[in-house]
């Protein structure tokens, strides 16, 4: 608090805190994303940092300042919002989201902060479809090739039916999308995509 003296009486200004000044707390979050500009053009991109209020992305093609931008993000799902400012390695993004939703989007940051430092298994936050074509080749480094079944799928990865166990971590093609091998389950593993498949994609039972 800070007393400014005038002529009759002491007038006291408040001078807002650091956290005060900033509405929203920004957590250092590397989320695979896709985005989509005003133009309706599609482009992969990761965030650097995000708060419920905005988040910073790392993209090859920047947006106009105040320009309308469609975000799908792992673990967080589709968001809305306007280009905030530009950066040398992409831009930040203001975003546009009712009360429940800003509530939602901390409720998922505090996990994604908290999760690795706690042991917490991976969530999953995307719906998942079974694909129209289940029948998919898998191509993994050095050339090796294995026919599997895809049992579901979602925008981030998908379940694989495969007698193979590849080390978590592998490579893997899973058609023409690349992967990574992220879990085992009884009768197959766990792939994530090395990034989310366009909700286009998505929408129409993908064929990979």
């Amino acid at each position: 608090m800070i007393a400014v003296a005038t002529a009759s009486s002491p007038v006291v200004v408040r001078v807002p805190a650091a956290d005060e000044r900033r509405r929203h707390e920004r957590v250092r979050v590397a989320l695979l994303g896709r985005y989509m500009l005003a133009d309706r053009r599609e482009f992969p991109c990761q965030t650097v940092d995000m708060s419920p209020g905005g988040v910073l992305l790392t993209c090859a093609v920047q947006g106009s300042v105040g320009e309308r931008v469609v975000l799908y993000l792992e673990q967080i799902g589709r968001i809305e919002g306007t280009v905030a400012r530009v950066v040398p390695t992409g831009f930040a993004m203001q975003l546009t989201a009712t009360s429940r939703k800003r509530d939602k989007i901390a409720s998922q940051l505090t996990w994604l902060a908290n999760r690795e430092s706690l042991g917490l298994p991976e969530g999953r936050s995307y719906e998942r479809l079974v694909p129209r074509q289940a029948g998919v080749t898998l191509r993994f480094e050095g050339g090796r090739e294995s026919f599997a079944r895809i049992i579901d799928f979602s925008m981030a990865g998908a379940a694989i039916a495969t007698g193979l166990r590849p080390a978590i971590g592998a490579s893997v093609n899973v058609g023409q999308t690349p992967c990574r091998v992220v879990r085992y389950f009884e009768g197959g593993i766990g792939v994530r995509f090395l990034l989310p498949i366009s909700p286009d994609r998505f929408h129409d039972g993908l064929v990979l």
